[in-house]
């Protein structure tokens, strides 16, 4: 009625009815586009009923496939579905084949899978028998497939790429590719090389709500743990130790709800070589570093022994820096025992430059306070097992190690003395050498007092053995408790692994 008023109208303006006719025939287009879709839905649903049977001349292949061609392919655009309404279920399960990488510093895993999606094509079906096989395999880009991504997917993939899918005669399409997933993992190395990482896959629907498509589990995460397990053929440092799965609708932007698959993989290191090549050097040049606490403190050749000693240690530790993982998140274990292993040579070292000082150097002149002399000698002494110590021998002791000589008794003193008191004469030459071997007499009466040894010395010399044997205690501590935890991590760790493997 609107066409036929504006034509029997008469208007005058020709520019005007041509471009009101313009816009009528757009709107004819929009309409009859609309139309169409609406139309072809309801043709769909009122043809294809609740299924369809491919009828095959003959038991062939090429019936079969003649069939498709006419009934099936024109349909790959659409979700294989009778009524938009119905949502399409989309089974999901893979296979872990290889561990390809684990960067610690990209925080990135590099895996291998065998992945499997199956879904229901609603209208098809055909009769074995009739044509003479109950499955078939097409090209993949003749049916429709689901948009299902990995979320965790930071890079391409670049495993080979198939072409087919596999069709059922009841309907069921199979397609299975393998696929290369370089996803995004959160990596905890603290208790390297003893860690375990947990990383997941999400697969969710790109375009599609959860009206639309629905994501199921195809398998048991039992079952793909252990046919993963079997066919596992490279996996580097890294072994497979336990799978999950769970699902669950999640509400991304403009509030669209979608269906999300999520599979958690243990992966576990292998932690021998690390302990071959990093634990056991270090725990070998801590042991010689130990039992150099039994060379005299006050000796030159033990500083020099324990220079050499962290010199080794420091290349040690440069060679091996290539093994440590690298990230910013957090500081392995294992470096931390690292760099307390070289403070304590380095501060053994710096120990026995004190106690040296103290036997031998210019702090022994020092007047010692009160305060030191009772906190080491009456309370670290009992604390580290040591009594009090003999005067003459710790300071005989100390002077042999300095390089000095004893003192030489002088016999001859009584001998001139005697003679002199037996000889009558008032020579002067006699009455000089009686007094000189008076003289004489003093001194060695006066060296040979056994409280001739300075007190003061004597302490310093002592508190620097107590505080080399509370070193040498405290290091034997250190020494025990890092072997025990790391002997029993290790050992934790492979009963676990071979406790999985007996299952």
């Amino acid at each position: 009625m609107v066409y036929g008023f504006v034509i029997q109208g008469k208007a005058q303006n020709i520019d005007v009815l041509k471009t009101f006719m313009i816009f009528i025939k757009h709107q004819q287009e929009s309409r009859q586009a609309v139309s169409n879709l609406y139309i072809a839905s309801d043709f769909a649903a009122m043809f294809l009923g609740s299924g369809m049977t491919l009828n095959c001349s003959q038991p062939t292949t090429k019936a079969l496939l003649d069939a498709f061609s006419k009934d099936m392919f024109n349909f790959s655009t659409m979700r294989p579905v009778n009524s938009l309404n119905t949502p399409t279920n989309v089974s999901i399960h893979f296979t872990l084949y290889g561990i390809l990488d684990v960067d610690e510093k990209a925080q990135i895993l590099d895996t291998l899978i065998w992945l499997t999606m199956k879904w229901q094509i609603e209208f098809l079906s055909w009769d074995p028998v009739e044509c003479g096989t109950s499955s078939i395999t097409l090209p993949r880009k003749m049916f429709w497939l689901p948009d299902v991504i990995i979320d965790e997917f930071v890079d391409e993939n670049n495993a080979p790429e198939t072409f087919y899918v596999s069709v059922s005669h009841t309907g069921e399409v199979a397609d299975s590719m393998p696929v290369e997933v370089v996803s995004s993992c959160t990596l905890d190395i603290y208790e390297f090389p003893f860690d375990s990482q947990n990383c997941s896959y999400t697969f969710r629907s790109w375009i599609h709500n959860a009206d639309e498509i629905q994501l199921s589990f195809g398998e048991h995460v039992e079952d793909m743990l252990n046919m993963s397990k079997n066919v596992m053929v490279t996996k580097g440092e890294w072994e497979l130790q336990d799978m999950g799965a769970f699902e669950h609708a999640s509400a991304n932007t403009g509030e669209i709800t979608r269906y999300q698959l999520t599979y958690s993989i243990v992966l576990r290191r292998q932690s021998t070589m690390y302990v071959v090549n990093l634990l056991l050097p270090s725990f070998f040049l801590m042991t010689v570093d130990l039992v150099s606490f039994v060379l005299p403190p006050q000796n030159v050749d033990r500083s020099a022994f324990k220079m050499t000693l962290i010199l080794g240690y420091t290349v040690f530790l440069l060679l091996m820096n290539e093994l440590l993982p690298v990230t910013g998140n957090t500081i392995p274990l294992i470096n931390v025992f690292f760099s307390l292993c070289l403070a304590l040579m380095v501060g053994s070292l710096l120990e026995t430059i004190l106690i040296t000082n103290m036997m031998c150097g210019s702090i022994r002149d020092l007047p010692l306070p009160n305060w030191l002399r009772v906190l080491f000698l009456k309370y670290f002494a009992l604390l580290v097992c040591m009594g009090k110590m003999n005067s003459n021998s710790t300071s005989s002791q100390n002077q042999e190690s300095c390089g000095q000589e004893p003192p030489v008794s002088c016999k001859g003193g009584h001998l001139g003395t005697r003679e002199a008191e037996d000889s009558p004469t008032t020579d002067p030459s006699l009455m000089e050498l009686k007094r000189l071997g008076e003289e004489l007499q003093a001194i060695q009466t006066h060296l040979e007092k056994p409280d001739t040894v300075d007190q003061n010395a004597e302490d310093w010399m002592h508190i620097g053995l107590v505080i080399d044997r509370f070193i040498f205690w405290g290091y034997i501590f250190f020494y025990t408790i890092s072997l025990v935890t790391i002997l029993v991590k290790w050992t934790t760790i492979y009963s676990g692994a071979h406790h999985d493997e007996d299952h």
